[in-house]
């Protein structure tokens, strides 16, 4: 699979399809797998938090989220060719899934958002088994308790929607606990996903503004925002610096 690097992360760069294939191979891994999807926020992040960066580098797909990357990689003279949103792959992967009668376990979010979403999607998905859920509202004495939950359901698939650094930091931490699991880091695709939030109308999607329609959505968005061109700052220096 081609990859393309831009601030030293190796990114999946290949068309949407194949890393929905990649992703299927790795559903049944001995060791356990999973997914990142960084969006400019969490690159520049990465940047500063040593941790976040290992557990970018060790996961076993990264897959570019955010037109501010592809903007950045123009700038670094190692343009991006495909973007695929978190939510489009999550999406993609459970329309293959269905036809292998695939599990799914939930885990993220405000206390009851999971069991919403599943209820969603098992509408959506009918052939799929949604066989448990999760808040992301968990302390450390409460993780075996939840660890144990998920071993015992051994999902197929594990939606990690914790947030980032946090969401990343899980995976890498539990992946040799979970073999046989793919997760995926997937931010706030649950709230998403059980419809509490919309997605932007197609048109906004296609010319890579839908962060600017969360933002008129919910204007308290706006500190993150303000962040963004950062990275486009960063692709100047590094590109300046080489």
């Amino acid at each position: 699979m081609s990859k393309t690097e831009c601030f030293g992360l190796p990114f999946d760069d290949a068309e949407p399809e194949e890393i929905v294939q990649r992703a299927l191979e790795l559903i049944g891994k001995k060791s356990g797998a999973y997914v990142v999807t960084p969006n400019p926020e969490i690159v520049l992040s990465a940047e500063h938090h040593s941790a976040l960066r290992q557990a970018l580098l060790d996961a076993d797909l990264m897959i570019p989220d955010g037109v501010g990357l592809v903007w950045a990689s123009k700038i670094l003279g190692k343009p991006l060719r495909h973007r695929l949103p978190g939510i489009d792959f999550a999406s993609m992967l459970l329309e293959k899934l269905k036809s292998k009668q695939g599990s799914v376990y939930l885990l993220g979010a405000k206390p009851g958002v999971a069991r919403e979403a599943a209820d969603h999607l098992s509408r959506q998905f009918p052939d799929l088994c949604f066989i448990g859920t999760h808040h992301g509202y968990f302390s450390n004495s409460d993780e075996p308790f939840l660890m144990a939950e998920i071993q015992r359901s051994r999902p197929d698939l594990l939606f990690v929607c914790l947030g980032s650094p946090r969401q990343e930091l899980w995976m890498a931490a539990h992946r040799s606990e979970l073999p046989g699991t793919l997760m995926i880091g997937l931010g706030g695709a649950l709230d998403v996903f059980a419809g509490r939030i919309p997605r932007a109308p197609l048109r906004w999607r296609r010319f890579g503004l839908e962060w600017l329609y969360r933002l008129f959505r919910e204007p308290k968005r706006i500190k993150r925002m303000i962040r963004l061109p950062g990275i486009l700052r960063a692709a100047i220096r590094e590109r300046g610096r080489s």
